[in-house]
């Protein structure tokens, strides 16, 4: 019965929780890695946080600890090498009207450090309040102000250069240039 909660879980929640992982990681691989090791770390818990308040909230929390504690121990078999590809980017099908506000999105995250791609995700992408986002990383509210404003400051010019306008009619998930409070789903 646990198994089927769990399964029915994992379905409901997948895209989303994969989707954050995709803008704290930056690239597709360690996106998955990372919503695998969530859920696994979920799965090893799950007859406790079936019964929390909020088992998605408990998920994401995971992610973003997992995520955080990868950038932190950086593997020492990994090398970066100069080759990239937008291959592996997590892409909307061609033709939807955001595409390129989605690339664009991604790319401006990536410019971020880590920490600062995390405040912006949870409080922009998952809507999370001020409070909430301090409370899942550990920090005062004044510094998740502090941080998201500076990192809104840094990313505002690099969307402005992009060739789709934030904001526009049909974007997915945008930072608008002006005086932005939430991003748009």
């Amino acid at each position: 019965m646990h198994e089927e909660e769990f399964e029915e879980f994992v379905r409901a929640t997948a895209p989303r929780l994969h989707r954050a992982a995709v803008l704290l990681a930056g690239e597709h691989q360690l996106a998955e890695d990372l919503t695998q090791i969530a859920y696994a770390k979920v799965y090893a818990s799950w007859p406790r946080v079936r019964r929390a308040d909020d088992p998605v909230a408990y998920a994401r929390t995971v992610l973003l600890n997992s995520f955080l504690s990868h950038r932190r121990l950086r593997r020492s078999g990994e090398r970066p090498t100069d080759f990239h590809t937008d291959a592996h980017r997590l892409r909307p099908a061609p033709g939807t009207p955001d595409a390129g506000v989605r690339v664009d999105l991604e790319r401006a995250l990536a410019t971020l450090p880590p920490l600062d791609r995390a405040i912006v995700v949870l409080r922009y992408w998952d809507d999370r309040s001020v409070e909430e986002t301090a409370s899942e990383l550990s920090m005062s509210a004044v510094a998740v102000r502090t941080r998201a404003h500076r990192a809104l400051k840094r990313l505002r010019p690099l969307l402005a250069e992009s060739d789709v306008a934030p904001g526009s009619a049909g974007s997915a998930a945008t930072v608008p240039v002006g005086q932005p409070e939430r991003i748009t789903r």
